[in-house]
């Protein structure tokens, strides 16, 4: 009989390797915890609960951490993960700054870097990231080499087929079609790129409002109008990385905009994008600067929160501003019919529940399913919490695999 490989589901190896993961995977969600309450947690006998700590702390992925002195009974060893057993890092691209962060194997963020690059030059696109990536490893007191995974998200998509950034040209610098290239020749370590609302979705996923959900919607609202798409638990990227581009969406309530890509905006932006809610404001009495800016729409809404049931034109602000974003995610409710939405970004999170409750309302008129609306519970740069949660969950696959 042919003898089984190392590999083969079911072997003692295997089985090992799962115990390991489950250990690891429950010391990250609780923290430090002892023998006993792994072996509880995970349906381990305590001398197999023993081995297995014995072999995660031999294998550097464990360390003895403090005891259980001050609660009831003996004192018990406690066990939390090694925090040091890898990094990874993430990068959020936007045409003003990059940020980049480290965070290590426990999902602690250890180092950050913001490096302004409004009017740099296009041609140093790869220096701006290695500059920035430079900066937070450094304040994370790590070496380049000790990173295991980037992930970088940009506003639009890298199309698969061409390696060209798409849907993103107030993005200079990024189009280069050998950009991905000359970056992983400068770079150490195996590096992604996602779409910037894309990483938002992970990162409500992960560790906010989405989590539990397979099947959800989150729409963001900043600079642009944008959504991520989740199904059967996966990002649904579409064929040219440009699932989730609504703010090109044709709606009714504005002009049809033609040439979309060039004019880099479309019906849903026009409607409900930045730009609207100074309109909106101006055109019921409301003093308001001119300038389409995120701090400008948002310090509106945000005030309308505050004022909405003592002046009537901040409701009316908020219910017509409702109105204009629920319409936009009526299209989408009617192709995806998803059991969640989220709203995200500094626009639509400045409305708070006050506007969360018209656009529920209002959608419930203009769609034919009732998804739950939810406000984004990411509070802080959800853009490169999403990439370091990307980053980490393959780094964390590839460290804690203890079958090899």
């Amino acid at each position: 009989m042919a003898g089984t490989t190392p590999g083969t589901p079911g072997t003692p190896r295997v089985l090992r390797a799962m115990n390991d993961r489950a250990a690891l995977d429950l010391l990250l969600e609780h923290g430090p915890l002892s023998r006993t309450r792994i072996g509880k947690l995970t349906g381990l006998s305590k001398p197999t609960a023993s081995q297995l700590l014995a072999r995660l702390e031999a294998a550097g992925l464990v360390v003895a951490t403090g005891t259980t002195a001050g609660r009831p009974g003996p004192n018990a060893q406690l066990y939390a993960v090694n925090a040091r057993a890898a990094y990874a890092a993430g990068l959020d691209v936007n045409p003003f700054r990059i940020h980049a962060a480290v965070a290590d194997i426990t999902g602690e963020i250890v180092g950050e870097y913001e490096l302004r690059t409004p009017g740099r030059a296009a041609s140093g696109v790869v220096r701006q990231v290695t500059d920035a990536l430079d900066g937070a490893v450094k304040a994370a007191g790590i070496t380049r080499e000790d990173v295991r995974r980037l992930v970088i998200g940009t506003p639009g998509a890298f199309d698969p087929a061409t390696g060209r950034l798409r849907y993103a040209s107030h993005l200079p610098g990024w189009h280069s079609p050998t950009l991905l290239e000359e970056l992983a020749a400068v770079l150490p370590m195996p590096f992604e790129y996602e779409n910037d609302v894309n990483l938002v979705a992970v990162a409500e996923q992960r560790v906010g409002a989405a989590r539990g959900h397979t099947d959800f919607a989150l729409l963001w609202n900043e600079e642009g109008l944008g959504a991520a798409l989740v199904l059967g638990g996966r990002l649904h990227r579409g064929f040219t990385g440009g699932a989730g581009e609504v703010g090109f969406l044709p709606v009714p309530g504005t002009p049809l905009v033609r040439q979309v890509t060039k004019a880099n905006s479309g019906g849903f932006q026009e409607l409900a994008g930045v730009q609207a809610v100074p309109r909106i404001a101006r055109a019921i009495g409301i003093d308001t600067p001119e300038q389409p800016y995120v701090e400008v729409a948002s310090g509106l809404l945000a005030h309308a929160v505050e004022a909405h049931g003592e002046d009537p034109r901040y409701a009316e602000l908020l219910d017509r501003y409702a109105e204009r974003v629920a319409i936009g995610l009526a299209s989408i409710v009617a192709v995806l019919d998803p059991e969640l939405i989220v709203l995200s970004g500094d626009v639509l999170v400045a409305g708070g529940e006050p506007l969360r409750a018209r656009v529920q309302s209002e959608l419930a008129d203009l769609a034919a399913s009732r998804p739950r609306l939810v406000l984004a519970a990411v509070p802080r740069r959800p853009v490169l919490r999403g990439a370091l949660e990307s980053a980490l969950a393959t780094t964390r696959a590839e460290v804690f695999d203890t079958s090899r």
